[in-house]
């Protein structure tokens, strides 16, 4: 079959796009003939060596697909041969990634593809999705009347944040760097959209929540504490999902004595059954069209270096060049 992996880890120009054995599916995993997969950030800092376990080798790249059920371990249960399916969280903690014409996965890490959401949609609000829910409903326990804001309501996860949030009956201000990313945010859910280059966002913040948001996810490395402090309620949860290497000063006094609470996602951490949790939101809300993929750019596999480029220069750079996920597709 062919697939995207690497040798060692490095940058792009490490990626090979060639032949490997096609996987059998052993005890309880299932063969998923790959339809769609997608590109997140963490794909890129893991193929460069940023990860904490040992990479099989070669280690096949990406943590997301959708495809088709084509065979079943002697002990899988959930699924039968021809059942669309997607999954995340692959490539991480030791197992393969999913960029290959054929992936076998545990099915405790696979779920059912509604028959009216697209594999590329399934593929691209995976990982980002489930990242969102957990921090929205696992960790700041979002409830329906409540408020947030969200930093960059236009990005992979920042789109699934303010999408949930809006499917959870919150109220939600969110961010943009430019006019038409604002009008993206607004068509996306968002009550308000504040362009953070021409545009006072603590007065917005204020004007939309006087006395305080009750939550605040934050996609920025480097976040700004005092900054997002002021803008929590009173019990406010601060959510962070980035920012590995950061050391920023933090405002003890400001933050404990509203008794606010923060709150650190990694999505990979999580359980089998607290992203079957997630997946189950997901699927009624994508089948619903309350939950839709922001999909930015569309390759073919055999592109998945020059996918991870583009990926590098977005994150990393801020080139701008990139709006929404990279799909790719065998």
């Amino acid at each position: 079959m062919k697939a995207a992996y690497i040798e060692q880890t490095g940058p792009a120009e490490n990626i090979i796009y060639g032949d490997l054995p096609k996987p059998d599916a052993c005890g309880t995993q299932v063969l998923i003939k790959t339809s769609a997969v997608s590109v997140n950030p963490v794909d890129t800092y893991i193929r460069n060596g940023a990860n904490y376990w040992e990479l099989p080798k070669p280690f096949i790249i990406g943590c997301d697909l959708a495809g088709v059920v084509e065979a079943i371990g002697p002990d899988a249960k959930r699924f039968q041969v021809g059942d669309r399916v997607w999954c995340t969280n692959q490539g991480l903690m030791g197992r393969q990634g999913t960029f290959a014409e054929y992936c076998a996965v545990d099915e405790c890490w696979v779920y059912p593809t509604p028959d009216n959401v697209s594999d590329e949609t399934a593929a691209a609000c995976s990982l980002v999705g489930v990242t969102a829910h957990l921090g929205l409903f696992r960790a700041a326990q979002l409830k329906a009347g409540e408020s947030i804001f969200v930093h960059g309501g236009t990005g992979g996860v920042g789109s699934m944040v303010v999408q949930m949030a809006k499917a959870a009956g919150a109220r939600v201000i969110t961010t943009g760097g430019t006019d038409e990313k604002c009008a993206q945010a607004k068509e996306l859910g968002a009550d308000v959209a504040v362009n953070y280059k021409t545009q006072d966002v603590t007065a917005a913040v204020k004007e939309f929540a006087p006395d305080g948001v009750n939550v605040v996810w934050e996609t920025l490395r480097e976040p700004d504490f005092d900054v997002l402090t002021s803008y929590l309620a009173e019990r406010g949860r601060l959510v962070l999902m980035a920012g590995r290497d950061a050391r920023p000063p933090f405002p003890v006094g400001p933050f404990y004595v509203k008794e606010c609470s923060l709150h650190g996602v990694v999505m990979f951490k999580a359980s089998p059954d607290e992203l079957r949790a997630c997946s189950e939101d997901m699927n009624r809300w994508m089948s619903e069209g309350k939950l839709k993929a922001q999909i930015g750019k569309t390759m073919p596999l055999a592109e998945a270096a020059a996918a991870h480029k583009l990926q590098e220069e977005n994150t990393l750079h801020k080139s701008g060049t990139l709006a929404g996920k990279i799909v790719l597709k065998p």
